[in-house]
């Protein structure tokens, strides 16, 4: 049996059936998912929590407070919800770097 963790992030131009991975080293099981909407990543957690007996979900730093929230109680709080972030100059090299990136673009 395997600790099982799924990572998921936002980006606007995501396809959740197509940017996803899956690593696995017997004792450890890592799913990531990149998602375009937190409507999306709901629907992944509901998808991947039992089929994959998760364990622990990581969330990427663009997830608010009320988007884990969601996540929480979708899970029933029967997993782990954890979200990377960092401290106050972390977040600003990833904010200016998602902004490079062109996430927050509206479309």
């Amino acid at each position: 049996m395997s600790f099982n963790a799924l990572f998921i992030a936002h980006a606007p131009d995501a396809d959740k059936s197509i940017h996803r991975s899956r690593i696995e080293t017997g004792t450890y099981k890592l799913l990531t998912v990149i998602v375009k909407s937190q409507p999306e990543a709901v629907e992944v957690c509901d998808e991947l929590i039992e089929k994959e007996q998760i364990d622990s979900i990581l969330l990427c730093p663009g997830f608010t407070h009320r988007n884990v929230a969601e996540i929480v109680e979708a899970t029933d709080n029967k997993v782990a919800v954890v979200v990377a972030r960092g401290d106050g100059p972390s977040g600003k090299i990833v904010q200016a770097a998602f902004q490079r990136a062109g996430c927050f673009q509206r479309k």
